[in-house]
């Protein structure tokens, strides 16, 4: 391990909001000038998948390998799972106050459960088949539990677990709406599934870059059209999420396009129904994962992937570079000011300031 610490700085023009205190006095928020990042893990490795719990960053990676990173200790665990000669992939994961779960992409697809005590893997759900692959996964609360995969069929391939990740069932196809030929989903960054409360949001790309809506945990679903690029295999809705219910922000764009940035970013402030396109020719092209900045009011994100972090503090309107690394795939807020983001052969702590 090696750890390193780069300060990068955002010159450019600063976009400021307004907003009030509890005086009902205007106040101006400068938002984030700069970053300070932290090497916390070096190696050779791919990493799209992480969870963040209490001190502990948990992470599925390539070459069968997953782990976490201690903040505290800052000591770094990492185990393989082996199952026969296959060097699985796991870009999905999500947890339990007990366990972590990973789900390996493409064919067979595997879900692991890892107990956060004594590390102890099982094999909770396999599923064969030449176009099986798993882009993500999440649950609603301790017992109940989503992974969404490309359609085999005319469909999402979309499981639930109901008992903690014992079991997991798959959902039929004729209880889903059903996928245009050529639509599917991405495994960038396990963020094409957004929860919050009971209400669930699927976001896809392809021929189509749709959102599903579930507001019943995953029992019914509703879909929607969205102005994001679309129509070539390697369009659409790479990245979503959500602030609350109703506030959420989706991005991606042309992967064979990466410096594109029209089309490529649209928000709702009506839980999903509609969808308005934002940011023309601005910030970032391609995008891997966007998030909401906790304790923003829906007004603050940040984005990485192919044009370095990106920061936003009026919706989404217009962004800001803070760092030129192209080489983060996913990234996760630990508190306003601090995140843990990773990639292509490390994970690091950013500081924005």
């Amino acid at each position: 391990m090696k750890k390193g610490i780069l300060f990068f700085s955002a010159f450019v023009l600063l976009v400021s909001f307004k907003t009030l205190n509890d005086n009902d006095e205007e106040v101006v928020n400068s938002g984030f000038t700069s970053v300070q990042i932290e090497t916390l893990v070096q190696d050779k490795i791919s990493i799209r998948a992480i969870s963040i719990d209490k001190n502990k960053v948990w992470y599925g990676a390539d070459n069968s390998r997953f782990g976490y990173f201690d903040l505290d200790k800052k000591e770094k665990f990492e185990d393989r799972i082996y199952r026969d000669t296959l060097k699985l992939e796991f870009r999905s994961i999500a947890q339990t106050s007990k366990n972590v779960f990973l789900l390996s992409v493409a064919n067979p697809a595997l879900l692991y459960q890892v107990s956060k005590k004594t590390l102890k893997v099982k094999l909770v759900y396999k599923e064969i088949n030449p176009k099986v692959f798993y882009d993500s996964m999440q649950f609603w609360n301790d017992k109940e539990g989503i992974a969404i995969g490309d359609p085999i069929e005319d469909t999402f391939s979309i499981i639930v677990t109901r008992d903690g990740g014992e079991t997991w069932t798959k959902i039929l196809s004729d209880k889903l709406p059903t996928n245009a030929k050529g639509e599917a989903a991405f495994a960038a960054s396990n963020s094409n599934i957004v929860i919050k409360g009971n209400d669930t949001w699927l976001v896809s790309g392809g021929k189509k870059a749709r959102v599903f809506h579930s507001s019943d945990k995953g029992r019914t679903w509703k879909v929607v059209d969205t102005p994001i690029v679309q129509g070539k295999t390697m369009t659409g809705i790479f990245t979503a999420d959500f602030y609350d219910s109703k506030h959420g922000f989706v991005a991606g764009g042309d992967y064979e396009l990466p410096e594109q940035k029209t089309d490529n970013k649209a928000f709702t402030k009506d839980g999903g129904k509609t969808w308005e396109l934002t940011g023309q020719d601005q910030g970032f092209g391609y995008a891997s994962c966007v998030q909401y900045v906790p304790g923003s009011n829906a007004k603050e994100l940040v984005c990485v992937g192919a044009s370095g972090i990106q920061y936003s503090q009026d919706g989404g309107t217009n962004w800001k570079e803070l760092s030129n690394d192209t080489k983060l795939f996913t990234i996760r807020f630990i508190n306003k000011n601090t995140a843990i983001a990773a990639g292509y052969n490390k994970m690091v702590r950013i500081h924005f300031l």
